[in-house]
């Protein structure tokens, strides 16, 4: 089993991987890095890979807008399960915490360490990067540029850890996904699908909403994104509770069919807790 994920080593991505792969039975399957979620994604829907994990939502900073696209433009995927992860950064270096000027990460995990960086490090430059993983491979070797990344990403790349852990919010975490390929499946205990309306009329969307109202299914999340196509055309990623088994589902599917201009439905799924380890690395 090949399994893409955001490379390159030492990544989140990886971390939650690794864990997905083992709950679907095959802990040797083999991890393939890439660049970008939207190269994770299409590794797996051109058949290069047999699965895919990308980040879909972060407690902090909210839906991964990258994730969300490429699960639009890619309807024939399902998700099979998704993992909750801790996330816990730490600054990694090769020179003292002193000499940072510059702080390279992905741009989630600048803004989940915010404000300790503004605390700490006031005058540095923050730069954006692919992946948290790629900015401590970026960062290796140099005495003024520190990296936000993972203790795991600190001994891949033979980094220091100047500072553990730097994240603003104790409880920081990141849902995972794991995407396949083939038919959705509606038994689960969470679902996920998104919407466009035929139009932006008066409560177009509440009516589009009430169709989970009235069955009982409870939201645990909604996001819009923009549809790109106009202004003030959106997308709306819904995720559904189904206590109730998936009949409630699928009968609010065929009630929200005709209200929508396009309808994709991603499946149901397990959704794991991953313990920490003792280590700390999210």
């Amino acid at each position: 089993m090949r399994i893409a994920f955001l490379g390159p080593a030492g990544t989140y991505g990886e971390q939650a991987a690794g864990r997905l792969a083992a709950l679907e039975g095959q802990p040797e399957a083999e991890l393939v890095p890439q660049v970008g979620i939207r190269a994770v994604v299409q590794a797996l829907a051109e058949g290069r890979c047999d699965a895919a994990v990308v980040p879909v939502e972060n407690s902090v900073e909210g839906g991964v807008t990258a994730c969300l696209d490429a699960l639009w433009e890619h309807p024939e995927l399902r998700v099979a399960r998704a993992l909750v992860l801790p996330i816990r950064h730490a600054l990694l270096g090769s020179g003292p915490i002193t000499g940072i000027s510059e702080v390279l990460s992905h741009p989630q995990a600048l803004a989940q360490c915010s404000q300790w960086l503004g605390e700490q490090l006031p005058n540095a430059l923050q730069l954006p990067t692919s992946s948290t993983a790629e900015a401590a491979r970026m960062v290796a070797g140099s005495r003024f540029r520190g990296a936000i990344a993972s203790l795991e990403a600190a001994r891949e790349h033979g980094l220091e850890v100047l500072a553990y852990p730097v994240n603003d919010v104790p409880g920081n975490c990141t849902r995972f996904l794991l995407l396949r390929r083939g038919e959705r499946q509606l038994q689960g205990p969470l679902a996920s699908l998104a919407f466009s309306l035929h139009a932006n009329s008066p409560g177009a969307l509440l009516e589009a909403l009430g169709c989970f109202a009235r069955l009982g299914l409870n939201m645990s999340r909604i996001e819009s994104r923009p549809s790109k196509r106009e202004m003030g055309e959106y997308i709306f990623f819904v995720d559904l509770e189904l206590s109730e088994g998936s009949a409630p589902l699928e009968q609010a599917l065929v009630a929200l069919q005709p209200l929508c201009e396009h309808l994709a439905v991603f499946g149901a799924y397990p959704l794991e807790l991953a313990r920490e380890e003792a280590s700390g690395a999210g």
